[in-house]
């Protein structure tokens, strides 16, 4: 059985909720039993290296039902750490006898040094040509085009920006571009940080570097570029846009479009001599019926947002199970994103919340979630019959002793034109 062609491009999401069906998809492509490694290089600097690759593991295990192999690459050049040579003949051997080939997040000119005179290209363009699916996310996706961007040595150190001869493995393809993943980042909030924390000056001084031919090709965050070689489409899957960018023109494809591989080949015919877009290439995109799986939310920031307002929601209008199913959802959403190498710091805010929301309903079950005016409102009701009663009578000695009942238990009694209203004092 020949094994298809794809190379998928991974924005962000790598090992997130969001990307689990087009993981699944482009694994059940495969022959079972499939031979899956992560390519750990990216983020082997790192001393949670280990930390990252057992996560990566853990989530094709449970999320993907495929075992995944470590290559166990996180070092191949720096002398004076230099892995042993033996380790690395047999990750480089996994590599080339793998069907799924996957790699994410950490600082692709460090992949880069390390990939540097080994065979991670040729093995790469080896998969494309025969058969294999290559899935590059984050900071692995940066390496896979002509030039490179050193992303954490620009937006962290400070340092110019510079254009970085990448591993062009779409080359290989016919594809001549850059790849910016983070395309759509919002993190700086204050200050741009779009387009993988370049933002809008920095990545125009990038492309000034670039070769007249080589055009920025953008994927956000929790998105994917999937790119079947075979059938010469490449489609648009998770949850927002891919960008083909053509210096001072940007062309946006919505999730669901299925691009020609023609297109993305040669993206400049995009333009004519009026700078409008061309009709020679058909874009088309997939019925929203055809899709299976709801749209989850961005990140795990997005669920705890969600679902903070629905309990606090479901508090005020005291509703007990709404408030309940809050809490299991965000410890649902907690579990899901757990294994995302991505998530910085939220992980301990959601604890934090879920850990208040546990109070507030220990709190409830004290003090009673239900309306107090609906648990005394029968007894209030049945009094004030009585009360109206002995007034009909002139009993006015049992009428000021029910008066003086309802004012010690703080119940306001008001007779008004359209009959007895009552209330109960604020909380």
């Amino acid at each position: 059985m020949s094994l298809p062609r794809i190379l998928a491009i991974m924005g962000s999401g790598e090992t997130a909720p969001t990307m689990v069906t087009t993981h699944r998809r482009l694994t059940s492509l495969l022959p079972s039993p499939i031979k899956a490694v992560v390519l750990d290089t990216p983020y082997g600097f790192q001393e949670n290296a280990p930390e990252l690759a057992a996560k990566a593991v853990e989530y094709f295990n449970t999320s993907i039902n495929v075992d995944l192999v470590v290559a166990g690459l996180t070092r191949l050049h720096d002398t004076h750490l230099r892995a042993d040579p033996v380790a690395i003949e047999r990750g480089l051997r996994a590599l080339a006898d793998a069907d799924y080939i996957f790699a994410g997040p950490g600082s692709p000119t460090y992949a880069l040094r390390q990939w540097s005179e080994s065979s991670v290209a040729r093995i790469m363009i080896d998969k494309l040509k025969h058969g294999g699916i290559i899935t590059f996310a984050s900071a692995a996706a940066l390496t896979l085009g002509k030039a490179t961007v050193p992303v954490y040595e620009v937006y962290k150190v400070g340092q110019d920006v510079q254009c970085l001869e990448g591993l062009n493995i779409l080359a290989s393809i016919g594809i001549n571009a850059a790849v910016i993943p983070h395309y759509d980042n919002t993190e700086g909030a204050n200050h741009d940080t779009r387009f993988c924390y370049l933002g809008e000056a920095r990545l125009q001084m990038f492309e000034s570097l670039l070769d007249e031919d080589t055009f920025v090709l953008g994927v956000d965050e929790h998105t994917g570029l999937v790119i079947d070689i075979d059938a010469a489409t490449a489609s648009v899957v998770g949850n927002s846009n891919v960008t083909i960018r053509l210096r001072t023109e940007s062309f946006v494809y919505p999730t669901g479009s299925v691009i020609p591989l023609s297109l993305l080949q040669s993206p400049f015919s995009l333009l004519t001599g009026s700078g409008e877009v061309s009709s020679s290439h058909s874009v088309t995109a997939v019925p929203t019926a055809s899709r299976t799986v709801a749209a989850q939310p961005n990140s795990l920031d997005a669920a705890l947002v969600e679902s903070t307002q629905q309990f606090d929601q479901a508090m005020e209008q005291r509703d007990a199970l709404a408030a309940v199913r809050a809490v299991l959802a965000l410890e649902q959403a907690m579990r899901d994103w757990s294994i995302d190498t991505l998530q910085s710091d939220v992980l301990d805010r959601a604890r934090a919340t879920l850990r208040s929301m546990i109070s507030q309903l220990g709190d409830a079950a004290i003090g009673g979630v239900k309306d107090p005016r609906e648990v005394v409102a029968p007894f209030v009701e049945a009094m004030l019959s009585v009360r109206a009663t002995v007034r009909a009578e002139k009993r006015f000695d049992l009428s000021d002793i029910i008066r003086d009942v309802f004012a010690s238990l703080n119940i306001e009694v008001r007779d008004t034109p359209k009959g007895v209203e009552w209330s109960l004092p604020p909380k």
